[in-house]
């Protein structure tokens, strides 16, 4: 009896076992492995490779601008989004679901379409060079430095918060806000207490996305950095053009270091805002 009823354990156990192997195998060959090549890179040129981001003024350059870039892009990004979101979840009219589908459609748009978009607007050839041209002062453009990249992130980033600030918004409870309305609160007062704590969890979650992906897109910063350059674009040249791969190494372990601070940041003010009951 004792030996027919482990053999069903013990038949369980191997095949979660033979279902994990396919999991290890991929967690060592497309993360641990990689990222071991990763670390161990910069040590073939010293260990001060490992801190070539702060040491060279060109580098160090570098990740300023992708930080303020990225940090700028999140800002603007969360209050535009929580304005149309909030608006949308309240309101009720004719073509809502078409406004709802057209401002959420570049979610399908990868980077380069992006920048595309941005230069088509922009750039040398476009609209706003001819019309500066037209006002004789030349044909200028902003298609290649840091607006052109900040307009291209937030174009790439607005739709993912509109749509998580839309259904935040739809969840939120109405007897909060009329509760505070009943006891005299003034808007700001509701905004304040009933709203803010509501769509903190949305604020944070999107936030630490936004700036994520500002940190590390590649697509839109080589279509148009040109004049402005961002940490991704300087691995692709250390890489691509030099052959130096310590130090695109260092400075992809740089770049990574600081996007995972950020997330793991938010990840403690998540739980601080939503403590386990």
């Amino acid at each position: 009896m004792t030996t027919d009823a482990q053999n069903p354990l013990n038949q369980g156990m191997r095949i979660r076992l033979l279902c994990a192997v396919p999991c290890v195998v991929f967690f060592v060959a497309f993360w641990l492995l990689p990222v071991a090549v990763l670390i161990a890179l910069p040590a073939q040129q010293g260990w001060e490779t490992y801190f070539l981001v702060l040491t060279n003024s060109r580098y160090l350059e570098s990740l300023l601008n992708t930080l303020w870039l990225s940090l700028a892009t999140t800002l603007l990004t969360l209050i535009l989004g929580a304005s149309v979101g909030i608006y949308l979840a309240r309101r009720r009219f004719f073509g809502r679901q078409t406004l709802i589908s057209l401002l959420t459609a570049p979610l399908a748009f990868p980077g380069v379409i992006v920048g595309f978009f941005v230069i088509l607007i922009g750039g040398r050839q476009g609209p706003f060079a001819s019309l500066t041209n037209e006002l004789g002062m030349g044909r200028m453009t902003f298609a290649y430095g840091a607006i052109g990249l900040f307009l291209a992130y937030l174009y790439f980033s607005l739709p993912r918060a509109i749509a998580s600030y839309t259904a935040a918004a739809e969840a939120m409870d109405p007897q909060l806000e009329e509760a505070a309305r009943v006891l005299g609160a003034t808007k700001w007062q509701i905004t304040r207490d009933a709203w803010l704590p509501q769509l903190l969890p949305t604020t944070i979650a999107t936030g630490a996305i936004v700036f994520a992906t500002a940190m590390g897109a590649f697509g839109t910063a080589f279509t148009l950095s040109s004049q402005f350059e961002v940490v991704p674009i300087t691995i692709y040249n250390e890489f691509t053009n030099y052959a130096n791969f310590a130090v695109a190494a260092s400075l992809s372990i740089a770049l990574g270091l600081v996007t995972w601070a950020v997330l793991y940041a938010a990840r403690l003010v998540s739980a601080d805002a939503n403590p386990v009951q």
